[in-house]
């Protein structure tokens, strides 16, 4: 059983987009009318809008925040708050001007609506790290705390994206250290996880879009989260460190954050195995402190205390100074052990719990081997490839006995693979990580069809058919009439798209599963009219099992996973200056939608095909039939 004590800092958060259009209120609330507004010059145009809507109540400002909160700054920002009578500070920024705000709060009690524009987190501690004589020191009060948190995700699509990865790691290391702290319970532990992994999601997708709103409105909540944690419980070796080298040498915070986490966490590791399994699992990887490095690295944030301007001669000073006063952590402060610590991050040194182990070595000299590829993205892609599947074997202990089995069984999984039936496509869908990828590449624009795997049945070239034909030819199954639309998110129609289609018959099978068949049936190519639509007859689509005769099959029997596909019709759509889309329709009412074996079905792709028992659109003579009915809604192409 677990012992532990939970205590909450009470706090107003008010989270979204746009959200800044709502401080006037959120200061009546607090029952104040003569605001201090606090702001830097990189945000003006930000403090001037928070000011116009403040209007009245804004009665003075103050734009000289300054890194690691020097106390003549302090004094400054005081003497504005008496000449105005200020009764509330609204603070917009990052962690020096949250930090200013506090440190005018713990010495007047004046209330705080803070808007953070960074991934500090420190908007929701009620911890003051302030710098005197060159020295940082801390101190925790519950006026320190601000009384309102105001998250406007739109203020921070203006970060660039080399500052939002130093930030975010910044926050990290809150959530790293509360999952070692002496105060550590389950409910912080839940967040710091839950923190962590969404920060280590969002960073390279900010990366690569800094204006990716979803991505931003993850690492902000991470930030909330990692805050939350600092503020509720203690932290240890790695903020005493990065106050130390912040104060002493003046190098930049979040950044002295980013070089110095991945160092003090494998300096831990030791002492608490269990939060670094916890942590490693959150980031995917098997290493927790090498995992950071290397999401640092990857992203092009600093990994050195020397990049950052620390000279090599201060490194005997930050250990001596890092032991003059006891605080609480997991592994036993040793000045020698500190200093090479020290000196890791201040060369850059990649950590890793294996040491200079033997395996260890491996990995690195394999992924060295890779130092010369010319293509980034490759190197990247090959190097994490390497790392991933080491840890995978390593920390599964896999016997030459299974590691010849699953060579074995790849060999036969591309034995089997030929013109007409591609059991790796089988093997990834399965695994789900072609719905993984596609959910990566395709989920960013929300007002669009969701797209869906290929699968491993779609034929190049497919004989092109006019509107109004019936792709079954004849074949049995119950007759399905088609009006197809495709347009733009606003709804313009789209002329002149490339559609193919195609599907199984009714017993599962698609025509290049037949040997009997003789040429393409259920598969077309349409071209839609000026109105953007196309229509065909085709029959309703069945259930089926992908093929299972291969080892894929093996494998779905070995662990009791049923074959089955819920029915569905392929659609691969491409239209001039539009993304393509790759999609499927499923039959409501499917047995298996919910167990689809390549997990490929999504809620919006789910459609009625109800019965109809009246004339046909074309006239055409049946008695019974069924209609679908669907807008397919494209994307613009990239730039």
């Amino acid at each position: 059983m677990r012992t532990f004590v939970y205590a909450a800092n009470p706090a107003r958060v008010v989270f979204g987009a746009g959200t800044r259009g709502q401080v006037r209120d959120e200061v009546q609330r607090l029952g104040c009318s003569r605001v201090l507004l606090l702001g830097s010059p990189p945000l003006a145009d930000v403090a001037d809008e928070i000011a116009e809507q403040l209007g009245e109540l804004a009665v003075a400002r103050f734009d000289g925040a300054a890194m690691h909160t020097p106390v003549e700054v302090t004094e400054q920002a005081l003497a504005v708050v008496r000449e105005h009578a200020v009764d509330c500070v609204v603070a917009v920024g990052g962690g020096s001007t949250t930090g200013l705000s506090k440190a005018i709060a713990v010495r007047t009690d004046v209330p705080q609506v803070v808007l953070p524009t960074t991934y500090a987190g420190s908007e929701v501690t009620p911890v003051l790290g302030e710098t005197a004589e060159g020295r940082k020191t801390t101190r925790s009060s519950p006026a320190v705390l601000p009384e309102t948190v105001v998250y406007d995700v739109e203020l921070t699509l203006g970060l660039p994206a080399a500052m939002s990865v130093t930030s975010g790691i910044n926050a990290m290391a809150h959530a790293v250290e509360a999952l070692y702290s002496e105060q550590a319970n389950p409910v912080v532990d839940g967040m710091a996880l839950d923190s962590i992994g969404r920060m280590a999601r969002a960073l390279p997708r900010i990366a690569a879009d800094p204006r990716d709103l979803d991505a931003r409105a993850d690492a902000l909540h991470a930030a909330w989260l990692a805050g939350t944690c600092l503020g509720t419980v203690g932290m240890g070796l790695h903020h005493k460190l990065c106050h130390t080298l912040g104060g002493t040498f003046d190098l930049p915070h979040a950044e002295t954050h980013t070089v110095v986490l991945p160092h003090a966490m494998a300096y831990n590791a030791p002492a608490a195995p269990e939060a670094m399994r916890r942590i490693a699992e959150a980031l995917g990887v098997a290493d927790a402190a090498a995992g950071v490095h290397d999401l640092v690295a990857s992203l092009g944030g600093p990994t050195s205390l020397r990049e950052l301007g620390m000279p090599e001669s201060g490194i005997a000073e930050a250990a001596d100074l890092a032991v003059a006063k006891p605080y609480p952590n997991p592994r036993e402060l040793v000045r020698d052990d500190l200093a090479a610590l020290l000196t890791a991050a201040w060369r850059g040194d990649r950590p890793s719990a294996g040491g200079s182990s033997a395996l260890a070595r491996l990995t690195e000299q394999v992924v060295a081997s890779f130092d010369r590829t010319p293509d980034a993205r490759a190197k990247q892609l090959l190097t994490d490839l390497v790392r991933h599947l080491h840890e995978y074997v390593i920390s599964n202990d896999v016997t030459d006995a299974e590691w010849r089995r699953a060579i074995d069984f790849l060999t036969r999984t591309g034995q089997l693979c030929s013109d007409t039936r591609q059991e790796f496509v089988l093997l990834s869908d399965t695994l789900g990580v072609s719905s993984a990828v596609d959910l990566l590449t395709n989920s960013r624009t929300p007002d669009t069809t969701p797209s869906a795997v290929l699968g491993p049945f779609y034929v190049e070239g497919p004989p092109a058919a006019e509107h109004g034909a019936d792709i079954a030819q004849g074949l049995p199954g119950e007759p399905l009439w088609c009006d197809i639309a495709i347009t733009d998110p606003d709804g313009t129609p789209i002329p002149d798209t490339v559609v193919d289609v195609w599907q199984s018959n009714e017993d599962g099978f698609y025509d290049v599963q037949l040997p009997d068949q003789d040429g393409p049936v259920l598969r077309a190519r349409f071209r839609t009219g000026a109105d953007g639509r196309l229509t065909f007859w085709s029959i309703v689509p069945a259930d089926y099992p992908i093929p299972d005769d291969g080892p894929v099959g093996q494998l779905l029997r070995a662990v009791g996973r049923h074959p089955y596909r819920a029915a569905h019709v392929h659609f691969l759509i491409d239209a001039p200056g539009h993304r393509q889309l790759i999609t499927q329709l499923f039959t409501s009412g499917g047995q298996y939608l919910d167990s689809d074996t390549v997990f490929g079905v999504k809620d919006e792709l789910i459609v009625d095909m109800p019965v109809q028992d009246g004339p046909t659109p074309d006239g055409r003579q049946v008695n019974r039939w069924r209609r679908l009915d669907f807008t397919f809604h494209l994307a613009p192409a990239e730039n």
